[in-house]
């Protein structure tokens, strides 16, 4: 490692400002956890400045190797098309600067004691006394139109289920694929547990964190015999920072193993077999670093909507 090597902390971006806010701090932590490169952070979406920007700066400041760090938990469409086609073109145009991109955070024994530790707090907030046998834990994560990426919040779910002790475990999602949050939450409620635990597996708030915790409350209006509880997403805790500083210097050590046995651009997978072989190319330059919808936001003129993700809203606390 030289005093030439930087790190981009690549983000989703938001419209919404609070998970703008909670990226910017904890790429502040991360910048601190790292106090031997130069950092800078950027947006792939919405948000400001966006990851072209950052780069740029690092640039500027002398970078001749930058870590590009994707802020995502799985390796979805983002960390496997739009993230690459950024640092790609980038690289192409700056021959001299060698790019090397770090690994989505994953699945990792830390971020589960991170979730274990935000359920907790939940559990701590409950006026009533029920065991975990009589408990139901509802995991959502953010959904997307890449079924490897969906299987790891499955296997998040059952990890923290048998680890913890849970009665039950349910998985569902906040858009994209099914069960979406409100149809889990039916489900659920039929189950005959006292409890239920709608935990968030999303780095940041967001709209859809929102929407997740309105239709948990909706459910428990709907449920007064059952009681709810809603635990918080993972947010700056002190173990993702760390995940997230271990991809660094797995980056730059050669250690950088990303899952690729189920990635449909890599191989057959049922249903998603016209994907196999799909170039890399970026999907977000329409709204790229147009703004949050805080306080003076304006309309763009844009459909915040990508084709490819077949639904509405692309906002994603997960990937913020």
């Amino acid at each position: 490692m030289t005093d030439t090597t930087a790190v981009m902390i690549c983000g989703h971006g938001s419209r919404d400002d609070g998970a703008v806010e909670q990226f910017n701090k904890l790429a502040g932590h991360l910048s601190g956890r790292l106090p031997e490169f130069d950092v800078e952070s950027g947006f792939l979406e919405f948000a400001t400045p966006v990851i072209r920007t950052g780069l740029d700066k690092l640039k500027e400041r002398g970078a001749r190797r930058i870590v590009c760090l994707p802020g995502m938990l799985f390796a979805a469409g983002h960390v496997k098309n739009d993230l690459p086609s950024e640092v790609n073109n980038f690289g192409a145009e700056n021959p001299d600067i060698e790019m090397i991109y770090a690994s989505d955070l994953g699945i990792d024994k830390r971020l589960l004691e991170a979730a274990r530790q935000r359920i907790e707090e939940a559990e701590r907030t409950s006026s009533g006394d029920v065991a975990r046998e009589d408990t139901l834990l509802m995991v959502v994560g953010r959904g997307t139109n890449d079924p490897d990426a969906n299987s790891n919040v499955s296997k998040v779910a059952r990890m923290l289920w048998e680890g913890m002790g849970f009665g039950w475990a349910e998985v569902s999602y906040s858009g994209v694929v099914f069960p979406l949050v409100d149809a889990g939450l039916e489900r659920a409620v039929k189950l005959g547990y006292r409890r239920i635990i709608v935990f968030p597996y999303f780095l940041f708030t967001g709209i859809l964190v929102g929407r997740i915790y309105d239709w948990a409350n909706a459910a428990a209006a709907a449920n007064p015999d059952i009681e709810f509880i809603n635990a918080s997403y993972l947010n700056d805790h002190d173990l993702l920072i760390d995940t997230f500083a271990d991809r660094v210097h797995e980056a730059l050590e050669g250690d950088n193993a990303m899952n690729c046995a189920l990635c449909k651009y890599r191989e057959q997978i049922i249903g998603f077999e016209a994907d196999l072989g799909a170039p890399q190319v970026g999907h977000h330059h329409h709204v790229q670093g147009i703004g949050t919808d805080g306080h003076g936001a304006q309309d763009h003129g844009v459909v915040h909507g990508h084709g490819h993700h077949h639904h509405p809203d692309t906002d994603s606390a997960d990937k913020a």
